[in-house]
């Protein structure tokens, strides 16, 4: 099986976004290095699992990877002459 292409950026949680109505689930906005300045927050869910398969949070100020992979053919080559 092959790897599907991917990139990895840092993050930081920058705040946590308690729901508006009890049946809503809590966000994490999390801020991406590298990415456009009016492009760089994301708002997930803020509900990950551990190792053990408990559920757990993300905290504010939290260091974090960001990974987008794609399937092979969603993919094209890199043009060498328009980086």
């Amino acid at each position: 099986m092959t790897e599907k292409p991917s990139v990895t950026l840092p993050g930081t949680v920058e705040k946590i976004i308690q729901p508006l109505h009890p049946d809503q689930r809590e966000k994490a906005q999390i801020a991406i290095q590298g990415a456009d300045d009016m492009y760089r927050e994301i708002r997930i869910e803020n509900s990950l699992k551990a190792e053990n398969g408990n559920e757990v949070r993300l905290k504010k100020g939290a260091e974090v990877d960001v990974t987008v992979e794609a399937d092979q053919e969603a993919t094209r080559p890199r043009n060498k002459e328009n980086p």
